[in-house]
């Protein structure tokens, strides 16, 4: 059997999935998560072969999600399944280790097609958003991105520092910085235009 732990921040749509992979007779649904940090401790706590997630949850983005089990080393492969077709998204998956990305415009058909190959060694990425993936390159780096992200969703200079341990002075270089690698006028913009690209 395949084990699966579901992590979708939609309640009815963790439903489906669920019920959907539970009339595969090689896969099980062991688990079931509605944000980041809860996954995360079902993770560690179930084991399963397979985390399929969401990239944007409450708590811990499926990205983040991702990037621990890589950090810790754990066994459990990563599938996102996500409305987001945006290659940098794809990019910033792979680089944490993701071995499967599909959006969930797919047939429900591929989900399972896609498990089974990921269980067995391989990827299962959708070809149109990797083609993509590799167009445009990402010009932000990690802390740039943090800061972005938070000033995007309408926090002060100050509050990103006390989050992120940082002075104010260092927020606001981090923010031109990325204001100026993307070309563009101001925080908002530069939140939007990364949005936009998959690079947040």
């Amino acid at each position: 059997m395949i084990r699966i732990l579901l992590a979708e921040d939609q309640a009815m749509l963790r439903g489906a999935l669920a019920a959907l992979l539970g009339m595969e007779v090689d896969i099980e649904v062991v688990g079931m998560a509605g944000d980041g940090e809860s996954a995360w401790r079902e993770l560690q706590r179930l084991q399963p072969d397979i985390l399929v997630t969401d990239i944007e949850m409450p708590g811990l983005t499926g990205l983040e999600l991702a990037q621990r089990v890589q950090r810790h080393e754990l066994a459990t492969r990563v599938v996102i399944v996500t409305t987001f077709a945006r290659g940098g998204y794809l990019r910033r998956a792979l680089d944490a280790g993701v071995t499967g990305y599909l959006l969930k415009d797919a047939p429900a058909e591929r989900l399972a097609e896609a498990l089974r190959t990921v269980h067995a060694g391989g990827r299962a990425i959708d070809p149109e958003l990797a083609l993509e993936a590799w167009g445009e390159h990402d010009p932000l780096n990690e802390r740039e991105r943090q800061v972005l992200r938070l000033a995007g969703e309408g926090q002060s200079a100050g509050d990103i520092a006390a989050r992120l341990g940082l002075s104010q002075g260092t927020v606001r270089n981090y923010l031109s910085e990325a204001i100026g690698k993307l070309g563009v006028g101001n925080r908002i913009e530069a939140y939007r235009l990364a949005r936009q690209k998959g690079w947040l």
